[in-house]
């Protein structure tokens, strides 16, 4: 007889409902993953020295958990197990958990970050800066994967220019701190200009070595800055604690190192079109400033003055003569009036009508007879002439 895939997994999944160990059981052990989901139901691993069992709590039953459940955690969770028919795998179906202390790699995380946090290798003071404009960024993770390729996606998308150099190396297992070391040093000495370290999401144990006290101290040495980008966003180690900057996942990381070209171009453009726009201004006011400043200087200026005044010399001149034309003209008016009326009384015009004109020896003027002695001598003066004479 042959069944169908989803038969089957009916099948099994009755059988566990029927196993009266199995229908409510209370099993122990460590948090190994944990994830709250958006439908607030929580999906997680508990491990031992010896396996791990998938479980999960429905948003239904959260009432039966008293605490924020993190990795690390030892736990008691009471439930049933039973098969996931979808997926063909059994979990735990959990309907209450308790907290009965803290696993084996949590106390040893806990230690650790508590050794380093008393040495300051956590102190703000000793974190370096990211560059604000990236062109040059080291990568220490794996040499395929999502990881390197979510960084490179974001990375072009932003900066198309930026230079990306994978040094390659574990990021899992006991050997990764070691290869993670030797990636961190060789990028160090490349002069990039941030460093950064990261892996995708996983249990506590993957994520372990990033725990690594030599790691800590190598990444606190290096001489270029160092961002750290291991697992998601609840997911803590001692790298990002070390590190000069904590991104919650890869992608994150590649969006804080890169600035985005565009809107640096556009930002370069913009205060370029302003700058032109206030050199053009303030030509414009230095010309028009200069223009005023010559008129000024030109008013003020000798040569203006000079021919101002030459200008009002000639004006003068020309006046003055047309007065003294006009006096000369009117006086020679005058004269030629007066000659003519002088004309009319001169003596002179009465002689050429035949009189004459009598003075004595002393050039007196005769005007009677009577004033005249005999043998007196006289002038008498004729319009053609003049005679002198005795009073006989």
């Amino acid at each position: 007889m042959v069944y169908s895939v989803s038969k089957v997994n009916a099948y099994i999944k009755n059988m566990f409902m029927q196993d009266f160990v199995l229908n409510k059981i209370s099993v122990e052990g460590e948090v190994s993953n944990c994830t709250y989901a958006g439908s607030n139901h929580i999906y997680f691993t508990i491990k031992d020295e010896g396996g791990t069992l998938s479980a999960v709590m429905f948003a239904s039953q959260r009432g039966g958990l008293s605490f924020d459940m993190k990795r690390g955690q030892r736990v008691i969770v009471t439930g049933s197990i039973s098969c996931y028919e979808k997926e063909g795998r059994y979990q735990l179906y959990a309907t209450k958990i308790e907290e009965t202390g803290k696993g084996e790699l949590y106390e040893k995380y806990l230690k650790l970050k508590e050794k380093l946090e008393d040495m300051g290798m956590f102190d703000p003071s000793y974190k370096r800066q990211i560059p604000k404009f990236v062109q040059s960024i080291g990568v220490a993770t794996a040499q395929t994967g999502a990881v390197i390729n979510d960084i490179r996606n974001v990375s072009y998308r932003r900066n198309p220019y930026v230079r990306i150099v994978l040094a390659p190396c574990l990021v899992q297992g006991e050997s990764a701190p070691r290869s993670i070391i030797s990636a961190i040093k060789r990028l160090d000495k490349m002069n990039l200009d941030v460093i950064i370290v990261g892996r995708g999401g996983g249990s506590i144990e993957d994520l372990y070595c990033f725990n690594d006290e030599e790691l800590a101290e190598t990444i606190f040495n290096t001489k270029t800055p160092i961002i750290s980008a291991v697992g998601h966003e609840t997911d803590f180690t001692i790298a990002d604690f070390v590190a000069d900057l904590r991104a919650p996942t890869p992608s994150a990381a590649a969006e804080i190192a890169n600035f985005v070209y565009a809107d640096y171009m556009y930002t370069l453009d913009f205060y370029k079109n302003k700058l032109d726009e206030c050199a053009r201004r303030k030509v414009d006011y230095t010309k028009r400033d200069l223009d005023m400043l010559l008129i000024r200087l030109n008013t003020l200026s000798p040569q203006i003055k000079l021919r101002e005044q030459k200008q009002r010399l000639e004006n003068f001149s020309k006046i003055l003569q047309n007065d003294f034309k006009n006096i000369l003209e009117n006086n020679k008016n005058i004269l030629i009036n007066m000659s003519k009326r002088l004309e009319t009384v001169s003596p002179l015009k009465r002689l050429s009508g035949g009189y004459a004109y009598i003075s004595d020896k002393d050039n007196k003027k005769v005007l009677s007879a009577a004033t005249l002695h005999q043998e007196d001598e006289i002038n008498v003066f004729f319009s053609d002439g003049k005679i002198r004479a005795k009073v006989l």
